[in-house]
This record gives C-alpha cells, sequence and structure tokens, in this order.
C-alpha cells in the first residue's frame, strides 16, 4: 500500500481486527453488486469508500424520479440515464483509485457465472425472486460467499451464504425456490427510505467483514429488522441436507 492509501483507509488500519493487512485483502479484492437500486446504492458507496479494488455494479435498469426517496447514489440529474452510468459516476467521485465495472445488463446465464466466477464476495441487493435463486445457484457452483438483502415496507432482512465453510446453509435451504412466497414490489407496497440505508450498509459490513477476515459472519443466521418499531430479531436456520441446489454440490 502506498503513502496516500496508509493515510485514506488509516480508520481501518487502526482496528487490530483488519489492521493492514486486512486493508490490503480489500483493496485486492472485486466485489459483484448486483442492483443499483435502494440496496446496492449504500452497499456500493461504502464498498468504494472502503476500497475495494474493483466494484463491479451490474443493473439493467434507468433511473426514475420515484427511485431518488431512497436510491442514493442517483441524483435528479442523472434521471433517465442507465443506473450503472450514474452510479459509476458517483463512485469515482468518491474514490477515483478504484476499478468500477459497469454492467448495463440483468445478469443471467454464462454472463452471471463469469462474473460471480471472477468475484471474491457477490452481494445480492436485487428485488426478484428470478434473480436471486440465479445467483445464488452461480455462488453455490462456484463456491463464492454471497450476503443477501432485502427491504420492503418497514421489513428488512440480511444474511450470508457461504459454501466455502462445511454444513452452511444456502439461500434455496432458506427459500426454496417454487414455494409460494408473496414477491412484494416498492412500487406497489412502498418501502420506508432509511430501511434500504440500513440493510444495504449492513450488507457491505458484512462483506467487508468476509473480505478482511475478521468476525463473525451472518452465515446460518437471518436478522430481520421491523423499523417501525425499531427492533432487530435473529433466526437460525440449518442446511437443508436434500436442498436442490447445495446439497447436489456437496
Amino acid at each position: 500500500m502506498n503513502d496516500e492509501q496508509l493515510l485514506r483507509y488509516s480508520r481501518h488500519i487502526l482496528l487490530p481486527e483488519i489492521d493492514i493487512a486486512g486493508q490490503a485483502a480489500i483493496c485486492a479484492a472485486r466485489v459483484l453488486v448486483v442492483g443499483a437500486g435502494g440496496l446496492g446504492s449504500p452497499a456500493a458507496l461504502y464498498l468504494a469508500s472502503a476500497g475495494v479494488g474493483t466494484l463491479v455494479l451490474a443493473d439493467g435498469d434507468e433511473v426514475d424520479l420515484t427511485n431518488l426517496q431512497r436510491q442514493i447514489l442517483h441524483t435528479q440529474a442523472t434521471v433517465g440515464q442507465p443506473k450503472v452510468v450514474s452510479g459509476e459516476r458517483a463512485l469515482r467521485a468518491l474514490n477515483p483509485e478504484i476499478e468500477i465495472v459497469a454492467l448495463q445488463a440483468r445478469l443471467e446465464g454464462a454472463a452471471l457465472d463469469e462474473e460471480v466466477e471472477k468475484a471474491d464476495v457477490v452481494l445480492d441487493c436485487c428485488d426478484n425472486f428470478a434473480t436471486r435463486h440465479a445467483v445464488n445457484r452461480a455462488c453455490v457452483r462456484f463456491r463464492k460467499p454471497l450476503v443477501s438483502g432485502a427491504a420492503i415496507r418497514f421489513d428488512g432482512q440480511i444474511s450470508v451464504f457461504d459454501l466455502r465453510r462445511d454444513g452452511a446453509p444456502c439461500y434455496h435451504c432458506l427459500f426454496p425456490e417454487g414455494e409460494s412466497l408473496e414477491e412484494l414490489r416498492c412500487a406497489v407496497t412502498g418501502v420506508f427510505a432509511p430501511l434500504t440505508g440500513i440493510v444495504g450498509a449492513t450488507q457491505a459490513a458484512e462483506a467487508l467483514k468476509l473480505l478482511a477476515g475478521c468476525g463473525e459472519s451472518l452465515v446460518g443466521r437471518l436478522l430481520l429488522l421491523d423499523a417501525l418499531a425499531m427492533r432487530w430479531r435473529e433466526v437460525r436456520y440449518p442446511r437443508d441436507t436434500t436442498c436442490a441446489v447445495c446439497g447436489a454440490a456437496s
């Protein structure tokens, strides 16, 4: 690390749990953020400010006026622009020394596999079950840690799925694909703006801990936040030994 990096990241380096070695690992890492909206915005901002070496931002949508209530990567001036273009501009302004890869697409198939395989950590910041399950399958296939978050109305949730650890569950173990789960959208039900910041920032925290090799991750634990009462709850869950995704990959 050069002198400027030592100064920029000094408040991380002062933490003995991170130190120079942990910060160097963060600076050398490649992180894939799937979704540049309510969750991806704060997550990407914190990952960029923390010095993640290569930050890949994937989203196929454009900035809409209704996004600005919570999607803090974007501004009034970028309405109508691709979210990854708007996001790249904001992230470069925050930390010009890192590499930003802007992918204007909904990642799927071979393109998703390619990006997951290259990543050190993947953040699921999307808003639909189909993409969540596709990202999970790719992470299981390439044994990449996945930090998943969700936010709707006043309710948020965060967990980590890391099959590098023996016996760790995957997203499918917790939310099996094909079950009759109601898929809620912000456009229909609404979402409390700071909730997306809390969840997205927590996703960034979990990702940075994984990269630096410090602390205890949320593997096997689902954090649930009721922002209306500002009350957290933790639910522990095991690996499903009959899981159609990680069971077949073990």
